[in-house]
């Protein structure tokens, strides 16, 4: 069984930064891509970056060059770093293991607002 557990949510001012991390127990978190999807109030959840078991990454149009996501396979661990924050980027941000191109196991979500 894989859970995944994310922290670093929060609210901040339009222009800053947050760190969001997912941590992630059992055994097949290296081997597998992982990606942070978002869902804000009165809309579906989408895929807000990904990044493989071999570091390789993909990010949706909104957020190219001001998100990155990274991973540290040694402590079970990913990241997204957001940059230049905007009040559209408030949502619930959800961390996932993905397994044939499906997301498989969520994590239960943590809060980002972005104030103007």
């Amino acid at each position: 069984q894989v859970q995944l557990v994310e922290s670093g949510g929060g609210l901040v001012q339009a222009g800053g930064s947050l760190r969001l991390s997912c941590a992630a127990s059992g055994n097949i978190f290296s081997i597998n891509t992982m990606g942070w999807y978002r869902q804000a109030p009165g809309k579906q959840r989408e895929l807000v970056a990904a990044i493989s078991s071999g570091s390789s990454t993909n990010y949706a149009d909104s957020v190219k060059g001001r998100f990155t996501i990274s991973r540290d396979n040694a402590k079970n661990t990913m990241y997204l770093q957001m940059n230049s924050l905007k009040p559209e980027d408030t949502a619930v941000y959800y961390c996932a293991l993905i397994l044939n191109d499906i997301p498989k196991y969520w994590g239960q979500g943590t809060q980002v607002t972005v104030s103007s």
